[in-house]
């Protein structure tokens, strides 16, 4: 049987803000009076992004592959996990097509940083920041990211076998 040639793959995170931590998102860091807790740096938009990948080339999840119970991951980039994300999806003969993504947040504005976002993450995945799709959505003070505990992140990618 032929192996087919695209694949899509579709990732979700979340992470509680607290108060003494940066906030970065997309590999950039955010100005904000709290940033958002986890073991790495806690980005959503790269973990959601990696989540993604990794279902698309049917390699499992983030937490598998960095086992937030490893300490050497404690505090680590989120876009040195995103590289190695990358490396294993070439591994496979996968390329990057396109990303979708929401970012779903009370506070701060995002739309700012968008480009920059676009920016950082393009060179990591292997396409044009025009192939990348950002998009800062308020939940209009419902739920907990309403109430700004928090901010989630959803994503979907298009890979390709060429």
């Amino acid at each position: 049987m032929e192996r087919r040639s695209l694949r899509v793959g579709l990732g979700w995170d979340v992470h509680p803000l607290v108060e003494g931590r940066p906030l970065v998102l997309g590999g950039v860091r955010i100005p904000y009076e709290k940033g958002l807790f986890g073991h790495s740096d806690a980005d959503v938009l790269i973990h959601a992004l990696c989540d993604a990948l990794l279902g698309a080339a049917s390699l499992g999840d983030l937490g598998t592959l960095f086992p937030p119970s490893d300490p050497r991951l404690e505090g680590i980039s989120s876009v040195y996990l995103l590289q190695e994300v990358m490396e294993e999806v070439r591994k496979r003969g996968w390329e990057v097509i396109s990303v979708d993504s929401v970012i779903i947040a009370q506070g701060p504005r995002l739309a700012p940083h968008v480009g920059e976002m676009k920016q950082r993450l393009a060179p990591i995945l292997g396409i044009s920041p025009e192939d990348i799709s950002i998009k800062p959505k308020s939940p209009e003070g419902l739920g907990s990211l309403g109430r700004d505990e928090g901010i989630g992140a959803m994503v979907v990618v298009l890979l390709m076998r060429p």
